[in-house]
C-alpha cells in the first residue's frame, strides 16, 4: 500500500480522497478549514500543513479551486515544496492554467521530483462514484507510478502528453461543456417561448442526433429548476478565462467561448455565480424575459 497524501478536501477533494483511503492506502490529509470527519473515521490522518503531508507521503495529490492557490500550496510558507525529498511524486488535479502547470513541474523537478498534471471532468457526482475523466500531462514513469490510485478515482483515463498538456485538455473540455450548456439552453428556451412543452421536446431530442449527456443532465436541471451547484457558475468561468487568455497568447480566436464566457458573466452579476453552471441558461431567460419551466 503506498502513503499518500492529499491537499485540498472540497466537494471534490474529499471523496477523491476517501476512494484511496477505502481502498487502504496511509493517507495523510490537509485542507484549508477542517479535515472532514468521515475521512478521519475511515482511517486518514489529520497534518497541520501542506508540509507535513509532503513528509510523510510519497505521492501528494492537490484538489484546489485555482491557480494562485495551487502555487500557493505548492511554494507557499509550509506548502508541499518544503516537505519534498527526492523521488517523492506531486499530482495536481485542479483545473487550473496550463502555462503556469509547466512553470510549477520545472521547479517540483528541479527539486528531484516528478509532477503531474491531472485535471477531472465529471464534478462532484463522479467524484462520489469514482467514474471522473482524469487528463494527465506528465512523464510516462510518474504516470505508471500513480495510474493504480488515478483508477480509484476515475473509469477514462489518459496520459495526453507532457507537463501543462493535461490542463490544456482540460480547458479545451470546458470550451466543449460550455458551449453546449449554452446550445441546450437556447434550444429549450426557442421551445419553452414557441409553446412547446420544454420537457418533451427534451424527451424528444434525446432520441436524435441532438443527444448528449449535457442534454439529459443539465437539459433536466434547467426544466426542473435544480441549480445546485455539482459544478459553480464562478469556478467555469475561471476555466473559460484560461482558455481565453491561452488563446490571446496563442493568437486564436475563440468567438463562441468568449460569448460562453460572457453569458456566465451576466449570471455572476446577477447574484448566481454559486449555481451550477446550467443555471447559464438564466442569462438567456433575462434577455428573452421568459423562462424554460415554472416549477
Amino acid at each position: 500500500m503506498a502513503r499518500v497524501g492529499f491537499v485540498g478536501l472540497g466537494i471534490m477533494g474529499a471523496p477523491m480522497a476517501l476512494h484511496l483511503i477505502k481502498a487502504g492506502h496511509e493517507m495523510f490529509l490537509h485542507t484549508r478549514s477542517a479535515v472532514p470527519g468521515e475521512l478521519i473515521s475511515a482511517g486518514g490522518l489529520a497534518c497541520a500543513s501542506a508540509q507535513e503531508v509532503a513528509q510523510h507521503a510519497d505521492i501528494i495529490f492537490m484538489m484546489l479551486p485555482d491557480t494562485s492557490d495551487v502555487a500557493s500550496v505548492l511554494f507557499g510558507a509550509a506548502g508541499v515544496a518544503a516537505g519534498l525529498t527526492s523521488g517523492k511524486t506531486v499530482v495536481d488535479m485542479s483545473s487550473i492554467s496550463p502555462i503556469e502547470t509547466k512553470v510549477f513541474a520545472q521547479k517540483i523537478n528541479a527539486l528531484g521530483c516528478d509532477y503531474l498534471d491531472a485535471p477531472v471532468s465529471g464534478g462532484e457526482v463522479g467524484a462520489k462514484a469514482a467514474s471522473l475523466t482524469i487528463m494527465v500531462g506528465g512523464p510516462q514513469a510518474a504516470f505508471e507510478r500513480v495510474q493504480p490510485l488515478f483508477e480509484l478515482m476515475g473509469k477514462n483515463i489518459t496520459l495526453v502528453g507532457g507537463n501543462g498538456d493535461g490542463q490544456t485538455t482540460k480547458v479545451a473540455n470546458q470550451i466543449i461543456v460550455a458551449l453546449n450548456i449554452a446550445a441546450v439552453g437556447e434550444a429549450l428556451l426557442f421551445a419553452s417561448k414557441a409553446g412547446a412543452d420544454p420537457a418533451k421536446v427534451r424527451q424528444a431530442l434525446m432520441g436524435g442526433f441532438a443527444s448528449s449527456r449535457i442534454l439529459e443532465v443539465h437539459g433536466e436541471r434547467m426544466i426542473k429548476r435544480t441549480f445546485n451547484p455539482g459544478f459553480r457558475i464562478a469556478l467555469h468561468q475561471k476555466d473559460l478565462g484560461l482558455a481565453l487568455a491561452g488563446a490571446r497568447a496563442l493568437g486564436v480566436a475563440l468567438p463562441q467561448t468568449a460569448g460562453a464566457a460572457q453569458l456566465m458573466q451576466v449570471c455572476a452579476a446577477n447574484g448566481m455565480a454559486d449555481l451550477d453552471h446550467s443555471a447559464l441558461v438564466k442569462a438567456l431567460e433575462l434577455m428573452a424575459a421568459h423562462e424554460v419551466a415554472r416549477v
